[in-house]
C-alpha cells in the first residue's frame, strides 16, 4: 500500500487501545489526536502540555500530528502554537461532498496561503 502512496494514520492516539508501541511497530505518517485533548487545550495547562509533547515526539520520529475537535478559533490557534501540523473539526470545515471540497479549498487557498491552520 505504500508504494501506491496510502499513507498510514493512528487514530484517538492518546485514549483506548493507542500504544507507544504502534509507533515502533507500525510504519505509520501521521498520529491523531484524540479531541478529548483538544476540546479544552485553551484553558488547560495539562491538555496543552500532553498535546505539546505528543507534537513534539511525533515530530522527532518524523511523523506528523493532526488534532481532531478544533472547534473555535481559539482552540485553532492554541493547537498551532503547540506544534501540530494539521487539524480537523467544524471550526474549518463542515463535512462536505468532494464537488464542495474542491471549490472550499480553492477559497481556502486564496483567502490565506499561510499554513494549514491559516493565517496565525
Amino acid at each position: 500500500l505504500r508504494t501506491l502512496g496510502v499513507a498510514f494514520s493512528i487514530d484517538d492516539f492518546g485514549t483506548g487501545y493507542s500504544s507507544l508501541s504502534y509507533l515502533t511497530r507500525l510504519p505509520v505518517d501521521e498520529v491523531k489526536v484524540d479531541r478529548s485533548f483538544i476540546l479544552d487545550v485553551a484553558h488547560s495547562p495539562r491538555h496543552a502540555a500532553i498535546v505539546r509533547a505528543v507534537a513534539q515526539m511525533a515530530r522527532s520520529l518524523g511523523l506528523k500530528t493532526v488534532v481532531e475537535g478544533i472547534e473555535d478559533d481559539e482552540t485553532w490557534r492554541s493547537v498551532a502554537e503547540l506544534g501540530c501540523d494539521y487539524g480537523q473539526g467544524y471550526h474549518l470545515a463542515r463535512p462536505m461532498p468532494e464537488a464542495n471540497l474542491i471549490e472550499w479549498l480553492a477559497d481556502r487557498h486564496q483567502a490565506d496561503s499561510l499554513s494549514v491552520f491559516g493565517p496565525i
